[in-house]
């Protein structure tokens, strides 16, 4: 089943293109990787679809649903309830320890906090990592943050997770683990995975790699899914 279908769609700044007719779709529980060199537009892609920027012109549908056409509260709703995000540096809120930085995302879309509360014990301690529930990120270590960030990605219980260089900020062996644990996690869920990434190796992790270069898809091809 598609779950995202993208019509044309195209995004300026200022009057300069940064994506130039992309379409293409995904369907659902497919992991997919946008690559390309910097300011190619792979990240605007990822935003667009994610629904944080809106695009200059074209669709981008999810479910059937053009979230180009939302207004800005119903967008935030959809990001809240549908999405969740990992990013390069994790962005786990300082004040707050891993067990409430996982809960918050849940408790923003209506889930109560116990409610929240218990899911985030539970995905701590499916991955191992019960011991960090009254941790702060101050005291984690790059690989531990970045694993209590792919738990709070996972909290609403998303159809997608869109991840912005998971590994950018980890070493070989420690992002090696990473893309380990979260292709498993989203494939044991049936969760699409979005993953904007530089790094070829990490890509090969996922079943489809698309690249874009000055704003267009230069090339989208079938991968094994498997780590090279």
């Amino acid at each position: 089943m598609e779950q995202f279908t993208l019509h044309d769609v195209t995004k300026s700044y200022g009057g300069a293109p940064v994506l130039s007719g992309i379409s293409l779709t995904i369907a659902a529980g497919e992991k997919v990787a946008i690559m390309g060199p910097s300011g190619s537009g792979k990240s605007t892609l990822l935003h667009c679809m994610s629904g944080v920027l809106r695009p200059t012109s074209g669709s981008v549908l999810f479910d059937g649903t053009d979230i180009a056409q939302l207004g800005d509260a119903a967008r935030s709703r959809l990001r809240l309830r549908s999405f969740g995000f990992v990013f390069q540096d994790g962005q786990l809120l300082p004040e707050l320890t891993a067990a409430e930085n996982i809960a918050l995302p849940a408790m923003l879309s209506g889930v109560s906090r116990g409610t929240a509360r218990k899911r985030a014990l539970g995905l701590l301690e499916q991955l191992g990592l019960s011991e960090l529930a009254h941790r702060r990120p101050a005291n984690m270590s790059g690989g531990q943050a970045q694993r209590v960030a792919v738990a709070r990605a996972l909290v609403t219980e998303p159809a997608v997770i869109f991840a912005d260089e998971p590994t950018g900020a980890l070493d070989q062996a420690t992002g090696h683990e990473m893309m380990q644990l979260l292709t498993t996690l989203v494939t044991g869920r049936g969760t699409t995975l979005i993953m904007v990434t530089h790094d070829a190796k990490v890509a090969n992790w996922m079943d489809r790699r698309i690249e874009i270069r000055d704003g267009i898809i230069h090339d989208d091809r079938v991968l094994g899914g498997v780590s090279r």
